[in-house]
């Protein structure tokens, strides 16, 4: 089963992917293969780069480039979390396998706010005008290369709600779980 993650900066798609690894399934990231080619390029990960590296590697490759790239290194009929899908694209590529099923962690923009000021991670936005412009980049753009993260989230098959604390979202995942019908026990 490959269960893909979309959402907005901070809703909470690491802590849903950590959720699923814990589960025995491997994890991997769309924003992998930007990493890869920024630091041939000299440039540090940061939210804005990655941005414009994903534009720069789908006016390359294509729109899809990035989830075809991830597609074809996964092993068959294996258990994965795929994290930092951001376009439709990618998720038509994601689509070919049968097993696949798109989740988007949903959280208010003031939760997110919250989150992110309290995380301090490298590259994430310093003041509230910073984070709304990042995710203004980020939302729906005619561009096919652009993120598309309106479009990609009315893709979803299930919205997992964030806005409460892990032990929320636990509650939530385990009954997730059930829905997916894994066969395996939540442990």
């Amino acid at each position: 089963m490959i269960v893909g993650l979309t959402g907005r900066n901070a809703a909470g798609k690491g802590t849903v992917a950590a959720w699923f690894r814990a589960r025995g399934f491997a994890y991997t990231s769309l924003s992998d293969a930007i990493r890869v080619w920024l630091a041939g390029q000299g440039k540090e990960p940061t939210r804005d780069h990655l941005i414009w590296g994903g534009r720069a590697l789908r006016r390359a490759g294509g729109p899809g480039v990035l989830a075809e790239r991830t597609l074809a290194a996964l092993v068959p009929e294996s258990d994965v979390i795929v994290d930092s899908i951001r376009t439709p694209a990618e998720v038509a590529v994601l689509r070919a396998r049968p097993d696949f099923v798109l989740l988007e962690v949903h959280a208010s923009e003031a939760v997110r706010w919250q989150r992110l000021a309290a995380r301090g991670r490298a590259g994430d936005a310093a003041t509230l005008e910073e984070f709304r412009r990042q995710e203004g980049a980020e939302l729906s753009s005619a561009d096919s290369a652009a993120q598309q993260l309106v479009a990609t989230a009315a893709l979803a098959d299930i919205i997992v709600p964030n806005d409460g604390d892990e032990a929320d979202l636990a509650v939530r995942l385990d009954a997730l779980w059930r829905r997916l019908g894994t066969g395996r026990a939540s442990g």
